[in-house]
């Protein structure tokens, strides 16, 4: 029973020199919590009316609400008497086998290190990285994030990226259309150009600068693959392809060119 008593009279007397600490860290927290987010917006309003690119914004606010979130946790521990200089010692000391069991991360992180630096894109150019295609909506810490034309959004690791090759589709400002159509070898090749080349002129979001390229890229058994390749910009990639393929569709009726179905030689005209 003595010692029952004992254990109690040191729990209570531990609670009551510890409580206004533990109350004071818990307090700190939470007001440090609510002023870090009045910090985040008035340093996105600081970043914007200094004219800081879309691309090194989010990286800055990141960078400085992790390092003030650090400061926070450490000043709370501080306030519950836990000597500083012991617990960095320990915190450098798991840094470091995390380090060791997160080295993709950190890969991550110096990947957009260097892609910030040498700005091999930047926010709102449209990409592709292997099989990933789409606008750069956010370049982060450890990863670019991509959406799609189907608005789907793709989170692409950063050191993917600059291992990788990059296409940018946004770096001169407009992108070639690599498009195909199919004409007969009885067909005379020049007039049909000309006819391509004139419905390309009316044909919404192709650009007149450069001329479009238009020629005879190879031969099947049945027809002359012809190339089409007019300019457009970035953004206006996929409503350019489907009006591209209206319009090429549309010449090709209007003028009784006629192509070969693919279930054998018989020729078929096309409807409107």
């Amino acid at each position: 029973m003595d010692q029952v008593k004992y254990y109690a009279e040191l729990l209570r007397d531990n609670a009551i020199a510890y409580a206004p600490r533990v109350l004071g860290a818990i307090v700190l927290l939470w007001l440090g919590f609510k002023l870090l987010k009045k910090v985040d917006k008035l340093l996105i309003n600081s970043l914007t009316r200094l004219k800081v690119s879309d691309t090194m914004r989010p990286f800055i606010i990141s960078m400085v609400n992790t390092a003030l979130k650090i400061v926070l946790i450490l000043i709370a521990v501080s306030i519950l008497g836990v000597e500083l200089s012991g617990l960095v010692t320990v915190v450098a000391a798991m840094g470091f086998a995390i380090g060791l069991s997160l080295q993709g991360s950190l890969g991550n992180f110096a990947s957009g290190i260097l892609i910030l630096f040498l700005k091999p894109y930047k926010v709102h150019d449209w990409i592709q990285v292997d099989e990933s295609f789409g606008k750069v909506e956010e370049i982060g810490i450890f990863n670019s994030v991509l959406v799609t034309p189907g608005n789907k959004t793709l989170i692409v690791p950063n050191s993917k990226i600059t291992d990788g090759v990059v296409t940018n589709y946004s770096e001169k400002g407009w992108v070639r259309l690599e498009l195909n159509a199919h004409m007969p070898y009885e067909e005379d090749f020049p007039r049909v150009e000309q006819l391509i080349a004139d419905a390309l002129i009316n044909t919404p979001y192709v650009l007149n600068e450069p001329v479009p390229e238009i020629g005879i890229e190879s031969f099947d058994s049945h027809n002359v693959i012809l190339a089409i390749r007019p300019y457009v910009l970035p953004d206006d990639y996929w409503e350019a392809t489907f009006e591209v393929h209206k319009a090429v569709k549309r010449v090709f009726h209007e003028h009784n060119i006629r192509v070969a179905y693919s279930e054998g030689i018989e020729l078929g005209s096309i409807g409107g």
